[in-house]
């Protein structure tokens, strides 16, 4: 028995299903049940929760999301080797468990959650870990379906995701993700307890949507923070050229420098930016 529930260890689970886990899937299974709970602990009191769980493989962090007392947990796996693991757990906590055999990345769970406000809880497949945040970073409108993440990443893509302005990780993903959420790194989870062993370390961050970011069209925050970091080397007046625009425009308008780079530049800045983009832009389209 393992130390949250009387079902069969893991291990045991992975041999029972021959789970061996597949580079292609970005599988890496994590076996340690304390660690799995600590995931699940760090999304705040789950007692009535909706979750959303991507990728639960042989289903170690979705036992410890039921065990911590999650009433509607939709797991969603796109290996179908794991799917009899995951039902056996389904049979052991009646009507709170719900499969969902489908590819993450066109999945959309609103239709499963109702009204409710879910929480995402995953240890997520290392190859489509970013597209899958920044779909949900995108969402519209704002604020989300979700109420909180609590996600796993390779620490490098973490430290991406929560850094900001004059940090060496800051770039595109920082401004989206630090404009829409709060983010934070919350542990690592070294390399050995993972099978098979991943070459990097792991970290779980957790993100809680802001409900009135700064306000701009976010398609036009993405174009400023794209162009920006493409040459990020270079000064704004050179990298914002590919907007055709007047960069000293752009840099006026958020009171900076325009022979600042992009990783100087506050995410309040790249939101001004933006909104100046829009002004230019529609004085454009309303010449005659």
């Amino acid at each position: 028995m393992s130390a949250i529930d009387d079902l069969p260890p893991l291990r045991e689970i992975i041999r029972q299903h021959s789970l061996s886990a597949r580079k292609s899937l970005g599988q890496n299974f994590l076996l340690d049940l304390n660690l799995t709970a600590r995931i699940a602990r760090a999304a705040g009191p789950l007692d009535d929760a909706t979750v959303v769980e991507i990728g639960p493989g042989p289903g170690g962090l979705t036992r410890a999301l039921l065990a911590l007392g999650a009433r509607h947990v939709i797991a969603v796996e796109h290996d179908a080797r794991a799917l009899p693991a995951l039902e056996a757990i389904a049979a052991h906590y009646p009507g709170r468990l719900e499969v969902v055999c489908a590819d993450a990345q066109s999945f959309d769970p609103r239709p499963y959650i109702g009204s409710a406000k879910a929480k995402i809880v995953a240890n997520l497949p290392y190859n489509i870990a970013t597209n899958l945040l920044v779909g949900w970073l995108t969402i519209e409108p704002w604020p989300p379906w979700y109420e909180m993440m609590v996600l796993m990443f390779q620490r490098e893509v973490a430290e991406r995701i929560v850094a900001q302005e004059n940090d060496p990780a800051y770039g595109r993903l920082g401004v989206l993700a630090n404009w829409r959420c709060a983010t934070k790194i919350l542990f690592d989870i070294s390399p050995a307890a993972f099978v098979p062993q991943p070459k990097v370390t792991s970290s779980v961050v957790r993100l809680v949507p802001r409900q009135a970011p700064e306000p701009c069209e976010r398609r036009l925050l993405e174009q400023v923070a794209a162009a920006a970091f493409g040459q990020r080397r270079k000064m704004l007046r050179q990298s914002l050229k590919s907007l055709s625009v007047d960069p000293a425009r752009l840099a006026a308008a958020a009171h900076v420098d325009p022979t600042r780079r992009a990783e100087t530049i506050p995410i309040s800045g790249f939101v001004a930016m933006a909104r100046e983009l829009a002004d230019i832009r529609g004085e454009k389209t309303s010449m005659p």
